[in-house]
């Protein structure tokens, strides 16, 4: 019986996310006002009363989810974590929590990679689409198919429920073609890029140089990554797997599955919204799911 602990990506960002920390640990405030020096702009103002628009911009939200999970984490008493995994950005939180990566560097990385996605984006305009209702084989078979650009599998999140990613000429077309094979839905979504697919290249150079130069040190428990959904303890590996996440999938499903087979029971969220946990149990029933927020 191992306790995992699981961080959550983009998308869990939420108008006043993180105040009430703020306003009552003291040991929150300082590392909430340390990231406000380190980023050289007060994220803090637009997490605890800016809007969702605000939010929702690449360059604060990343900082913002990871600030959110990290600082919760970091200042909750009794938090022993066995095995930790994060979902896309959220493996960044989980390699603090680990103790691979320290507070510092990890929201410099975090900065640094938000930035470089944005440009990526703006180089190659691109855009991801839900997949539900269909096997997993199925949907990188159409994928393959379509000839009109990019479009790759992109998040295995739960069985049965998977995202694409590619370009804006492409999507549109995969969509259509997986309704056609029984998809229960195929719904473009509303962001800015391909993440997670061969479009993130140029943000994946730019990050691999800022992740080379980074000191890893050697974690307390081991970290079950998206690239290969398998667990590191070696901080030359995880750089590596690291480095690779940006153009790679995230394997969610697998990821769950094989903590599971390592022995854990028990999944805490750290950090905004609960949607890990829903997708920890759609994935494996018996797990004992919890969240800090």
């Amino acid at each position: 019986m191992k306790h995992a602990y699981i961080f959550p990506g983009q998308g869990a960002q939420f108008p006043g996310m993180g105040k009430d920390l703020y306003e009552q640990n003291e040991a929150a405030r300082a590392l909430f006002e340390q990231a406000n020096e380190i980023l050289g702009f007060r994220i803090t103002d637009i997490m605890f009363s800016g809007t969702e628009n605000e939010l929702k911009q690449t360059n604060v939200t990343q900082p913002a989810i990871f600030l959110h999970s990290v600082i919760l984490f970091l200042t909750t008493p009794g938090l022993e974590p066995q095995m930790v995994a994060g979902h896309s950005l959220g493996e960044f939180s989980a390699l603090v929590a680990n103790k691979s990566l320290s507070f510092e560097d990890g929201l410099r990385l975090v900065a640094r990679r938000a930035a470089a996605m944005q440009r990526a984006c703006e180089i190659n305009p691109s855009t991801m689409a839900a997949v539900l209702g269909m096997e997993d084989s199925k949907v990188e078979e159409i994928c393959a198919s379509v000839t009109e650009g990019v479009v790759v599998a992109a998040n295995y999140n739960c069985p049965g429920q998977l995202v694409i990613s590619g370009s804006n000429e492409a999507i549109p077309v995969a969509c259509e073609k997986l309704k056609a094979a029984g998809a229960k839905r195929a719904l473009v979504l509303q962001v800015g890029g391909a993440f997670h697919s061969p479009l993130m290249e140029p943000a994946r150079q730019e990050l691999e140089a800022a992740i080379e130069a980074t000191h890893f040190g050697t974690p307390v428990c081991p970290v079950y990554q998206n690239v290969n959904a398998q667990p590191s303890s070696d901080p030359a590996e995880i750089r590596r797997n690291l480095i690779n996440q940006l153009t790679a999938p995230v394997r969610w499903t697998q990821s769950v599955q094989n903590m599971v087979a390592d022995g854990a029971t028990q999944f805490t969220e750290v950090g905004p919204g609960s949607v890990l946990q829903g997708l920890v149990k759609k994935i494996h029933r018996e797990a004992t799911t919890s969240g800090i927020s």
